[in-house]
């Protein structure tokens, strides 16, 4: 009796690790075969590399200044003008004189502009950084004061019939922290001339409002 019930207990034994053996391979195999999401994209290949001959020629198109960036280097000089400003539509405007120097910069890729007048009786002065973006193909500016803390960003294109520069771009509204659109006009009258004129959202933060315009003089050497 003993030696049956021990020859019954080691074939039961034998069959359990048999199963057990069998769930083991399946799982294995289950685990081990790839998803088909995982499969390679015949789609999904590596970018062939960079004709090194083709990224020299742009980043030397990139680097050269061009026509526009002789353009620029006429405005370089001493420009004084009467700008007339104005802080709120509803009031009459105020008027004060203005002067602007120009020069290049970096080989002339660059004209660097300092500005002074005054504004809201407070001396007012400007710093401009004015360059033409040959990837981009268009004018690209930037402006700080000592009115404020933020960096005045625009872009824009020259209009050769109008002989008129214009940019847009975004400046910061102190009273909520966040960008307020505005806008540029610099008209070449001829090469002694030139007008300007700038426009940002209105109080009411919806319309347009001028509130700079001047007409600029070069100042004899």
């Amino acid at each position: 009796m003993l030696t049956l019930c021990t020859a019954t207990l080691l074939l039961f034994a034998c069959n359990d690790k048999k199963k057990t053996d069998e769930g083991k391979t399946e799982n294995t195999t289950s685990t081990t075969e790839t998803k088909p999401e995982e499969k390679m994209d015949a789609k999904t290949e590596t970018p062939p590399p960079m004709d090194s001959a083709a990224m020299m020629k742009a980043w030397q198109d990139f680097a050269t200044p061009g026509a526009m960036h002789e353009w620029l280097a006429k405005t370089n000089g001493t420009w004084e003008a009467e700008v007339t400003q104005w802080m709120d539509a509803a009031a009459p405007p105020t008027k004060a004189k203005a002067v602007n120097v120009q020069s290049s910069a970096l080989g002339g890729r660059y004209v660097i502009g300092k500005f002074t007048t005054t504004m809201m009786g407070q001396p007012m002065e400007g710093m401009s950084t004015m360059g033409y973006d040959n990837a981009k193909k268009m004018f690209t500016s930037t402006w700080v004061d000592n009115m404020g803390t933020g960096i005045v960003h625009m872009s824009g294109t020259y209009d050769e019939a109008t002989k008129t520069l214009n940019l847009k771009g975004h400046q910061t509204d102190p009273m909520t922290g966040k960008d307020s659109d505005m806008r540029e006009e610099m008209k070449m009258i001829d090469d002694n001339t030139y007008t300007l004129a700038m426009y940002g959202t209105g109080h009411d933060g919806k319309s347009e409002q001028k509130f700079m315009e001047g007409t600029f003089k070069r100042k004899n050497k």
